[in-house]
This record gives C-alpha cells, sequence and structure tokens, in this order.
C-alpha cells in the first residue's frame, strides 16, 4: 500500500495536538489544540468556563495555566485529570458548544517551543542503525551491554527548536583526509538528518525514587517528530574519546503540536523484534503485544523547489521501546528509528540518516553541486520529517504534521 499524501492538516477529533502559540492580535505564547485547519485557543476556552466543573476540588484555574507560555504545568497534572481535559474538549467540539470566538486559523498563528526544555537525553536504541553506524563506534560488532539496557546519552537542551526555523551549516574542525589525517577547520561537508522521535515527560521521578515500567505511559505527555542534525565529518573528529559534542548541538528541530498519550494508545502493538536476550525484569513490558507504537514515518528532501522522499521507518522498529527507555532513565525521550526494509531494486529503503545510506552504499540524495561531500545536505536543501498512524483501512487516523528545517550557508 503506497503512504498517504499529508496534503492537509492531520489534527483529527481523535488527536487533539497540543502546542503554543501567538498571533499579531496577542503576542503573548498561551496553551492551545489543533483541530483541523483551526486551533483551540485554551485560555478563551477556560475563560469561556467550559472547564469549570473540572476545577473543583482543586487549588488550580485551568485559564492561569493555559495562559503560561509553555504546557509543562498542564503536563505534570495527574493522567486521570489531562485525559478529563481532553474527553471534555472532545465532546464540545464534537456537539458544536465551543464559541467561534475561541478559534484562530492555523495558518495565521505563530508556533513555539511547545515546553520548556530543562535536559534532553538521546537514546541510541535502533538496532539496524546501530548496525549501519558501526563505523563510528569503532567495533566490528554492537558491544554487549547494548543489549542489556537502552544507550543513551545527555544531549543539548538549548539546540531544540520549533518547526520551520532555519539550521545554520556549522563550522568546526574535521579531519581533512579520512581517520587521524591533518586536522583543519570549515564548515562541514557532510551535513545530514536524524529521523526520530521525541516524547516530552509530564512529571519529573523525586530524586531517589524508582518508577515500575507499568506507569511509564503516564509519566509520558507526548510525542513530537525530532530531526537531531547532524556534522558527521566534525562528527568524526569529536567521538574519540567522550563521543560528540558541537557535531550534534548545533540544531534539533522538533514538529510544533505535541500528540499526547491518549491519542496514540490505540495504535499499539507489538514491537517489530524480539529481545534477545530477554531484558531484565524492571525494563519487561507486562503486556508484549502492547509494548511499542505503530506510528509510520517517512523523510522528504525538498531541492531547488522539487520534493523527493528519500526513506520511511516506523516508531516499533525500536529495539528498545519509549516505556524502557523512560524506565531507564529513572533508574538513578529520542532516538534514529531506521529499518530494514528494502525498495523494489533491492535498495535499503528504510534507512534513518545519510550516513547510514553511505555506509550501505545506498543511493538516497540527488547528485549535488559538488560544493560539499556528495551524498550529503547541501546549503538551501529543506528536510521535512512526517509521521501518522493509520486505521484498519490504511487512512489517516492521527498525524504529527511536519518537523521542518532547512539548510543555510554557514557564517563567513
Amino acid at each position: 500500500m503506497a503512504s498517504p499524501a499529508l496534503d492537509k492538516p492531520p489534527y483529527t477529533l481523535h488527536n487533539l495536538p497540543y502546542g503554543v502559540i501567538s498571533t499579531n492580535a496577542e503576542r503573548s505564547p498561551r496553551c492551545a489544540v489543533a483541530i483541523g485547519d483551526m486551533v483551540l485557543d485554551l485560555v478563551k476556552y477556560a475563560k469561556a468556563g467550559k472547564l469549570t466543573s473540572l476545577e473543583s476540588g482543586h487549588n488550580f484555574s485551568f485559564e492561569k495555566i493555559f495562559a503560561e507560555p509553555a504546557l509543562n504545568t498542564f503536563a505534570s497534572l495527574p493522567w486521570p485529570t489531562r485525559r478529563t481535559v481532553r474527553e471534555q474538549i472532545q465532546s464540545d467540539l464534537q456537539s458544536g458548544s465551543v464559541p467561534s470566538s475561541c478559534f484562530e486559523a492555523l495558518k495565521d498563528v505563530e508556533n513555539h517551543l511547545p515546553m520548556k526544555i530543562g535536559g534532553y537525553s538521546d537514546f541510541y536504541t535502533s538496532l539496524e542503525h546501530c548496525q549501519n553506524c558501526s563505523a563510528f563506534m569503532s567495533a566490528a560488532a554492537i558491544p554487549k551491554n547494548w543489549f542489556y539496557t537502552p544507550s543513551v546519552y545527555n544531549s543539548r537542551a538549548s539546540s531544540v527548536i520549533p518547526t520551520s526555523r532555519d539550521i545554520r551549516r556549522p563550522k568546526n574542525v574535521y579531519f581533512s583526509g579520512g581517520i587521524d589525517s591533518e586536522p583543519t577547520y570549515g564548515p562541514t561537508r557532510k551535513m545530514d538528518y536524524e529521523l526520530e522521535m521525541g516524547y516530552f515527560v509530564s512529571s519529573p521521578i523525586p530524586l531517589g525514587e524508582r518508577m515500575p515500567i507499568e506507569q511509564a505511559k503516564e509519566h509520558i505527555f507526548g510525542f513530537v517528530l525530532l530531526n537531531d542534525w547532524s556534522a558527521r565529518d566534525h562528527q568524526l573528529f569529536e567521538m574519540r574519546p567522550l563521543g560528540p559534542f558541537h557535531s550534534k548541538g548545533f540544531g534539533t528541530t522538533i514538529s510544533n503540536w505535541i500528540v499526547p498519550m491518549e491519542a496514540l494508545e490505540p495504535f499499539s502493538c507489538a514491537p517489530n523484534t524480539k529481545q534477545d536476550p530477554p531484558p531484565f525484569e524492571h525494563l519487561t513490558w507486562p503486556e508484549p503485544k502492547e509494548g511499542a507504537l505503530d506510528v509510520k514515518l517517512r523523510i522528504k528532501l525538498v531541492r531547488d523547489g522539487k520534493g523527493t522522499i528519500l526513506g520511511k521507518s516506523n516508531l516499533k522498529y525500536m529495539y528498545w521501546t519509549p516505556y524502557q527507555q523512560l524506565t531507564h532513565h529513572a533508574q538513578s525521550g529520542c532516538g534514529t528509528i531506521s529499518g530494514s526494509g528494502v525498495n523494489q531494486n533491492g535498495e535499503k529503503a528504510e534507512l534513518g540518516c545519510l550516513y547510514e545510506a553511505a555506509q550501505t552504499k545506498t543511493n538516497v540524495l540527488p547528485k549535488g553541486s559538488g560544493e560539499y561531500e556528495e551524498g550529503y545536505l547541501e546549503d538551501g536543501d529543506e528536510i521535512i520529517l512526517e509521521g501518522w498512524c493509520e486505521d484498519g483501512q490504511g487512512n489517516v487516523a492521527i498525524g504529527f504534521g511536519e518537523c521542518r528545517g532547512r539548510i543555510v550557508p554557514p557564517y563567513r
């Protein structure tokens, strides 16, 4: 079955993703929900008295919570409370009882980062991605410990930006002619994307406490698409001995709307890969057939006004699932998502980045101008990540919108 054309905003009644917006008339960022090609201003919605009954017995005001320039306070509310708010919004939208003054046109709003990001952990948990990128690990095989706990490192939270901000080609030190050759300084010649998904944690685990894996869902507020932009030649220079720094910290683009955990629950499924050896007890999901999420993913390139599909994947391909990742994280969200699928020509079609294409000798990009390394991104290239879930008939049931960014030339 061909992938659908996501030419309409995929924000259905079953989706209702959360975001933060402002308008020309009201410049203060505030919380909102996307529905179709409209946006429901949650401050105005609460002010209209639609959530007053849900405040009874609680020491908070939804109007004040949604007037904040980030969703953190709302996300930290107990999961049953958030579910009830979502159900109320769904009911009011379905019945047509929301005042028209509460809506803005989606095309007229400016999106901001949906949450304040105090920390950003990057997981390395796709088996196919590890197999294809083994050269960076300087190992012939994946290390044994990778199969026992999710691998993760702390990334740069300040690098996270909303769609559609430009990404400036970074300058740094790299080997001029392969590993351990003479170092030189300049703009990256191997600009790359990484197809990832990120999730926002709703409430932190207190220091010294642990989280049972059964509670993982209630601690995940929702998911976004994420592009972990990477400078591969800079990364090769930085990898020894402590791993990447500037090469992975100059820009991380996310989609603007957080699809809540509640919307994704109906798309629970079994993970694509059997874990061998079996995970430790604290990382074992109680219902194996519902341990992953079936989210279809696609990568598109726009070069000189022409669009090209570079690859596809699925969140369920992750060796370590988001629930296992968060449980491991809480013991003391995101990771590149690749697959093993091939196209009609036998070429790998589920690669999560261009470095994987280079390592597997797979032609992905159109021929470049020659200014930078062939097979990597050019200045002016725009990468668009898309994600969606389908119903039983193959129709788009919910979508994540676009995660979009364009490469601009380096500072001279």
